[in-house]
């Protein structure tokens, strides 16, 4: 067998996941295109080392441990979406970006706003509109 046959089939497997991790906005779709790369690539490895003739067969040995990695990236994935979905009803990557992290001037510990109320001054009245700002420029 020629080895154009599965590289070929290896690169349209590997677009067509590539096109789905670009266009999809559903998480568990997006995580099943990365999967169907990942199968491309492990395609790739086999193909070449069965066309090279390997005596240790390490295309293979590679793909065993790809697949064992797959395994536990989607299992670690499916938990993610799942506690996304928990939290927020959607599993829709547009509306994660509400998760971004919020700017350290607003988030003050305890600890620290006693201290500064005891003393009678506030430092983080400075910075407050500022955050603010950043926040709602980045929720727009």
């Amino acid at each position: 067998m020629h080895l154009a046959y599965p590289a070929v089939l290896a690169v349209l497997l590997f677009c067509v996941g590539l096109y789905g991790v670009l266009a999809r906005r559903n998480t568990i779709l997006v995580l099943m295109a990365v999967e169907l790369m990942l199968n491309a690539v492990n395609l790739n490895l086999v193909a070449f080392d069965v066309w090279l003739r390997d005596a240790l067969h390490s295309g293979q040995a590679l793909t065993l441990f790809t697949i064992a990695i797959a395994a536990a990236e989607i299992g670690i994935g499916l938990a993610i979406v799942l506690a996304v979905y928990r939290n927020r009803g959607s599993s829709d990557i547009d509306r994660l970006r509400d998760a971004a992290e919020t700017d350290d001037a607003e988030s003050l510990p305890d600890a620290d706003v006693d201290a500064d109320s005891a003393r009678g001054t506030n430092a983080d009245q400075a910075t407050a509109p500022a955050g603010k700002a950043k926040k709602a420029e980045a929720t727009a």
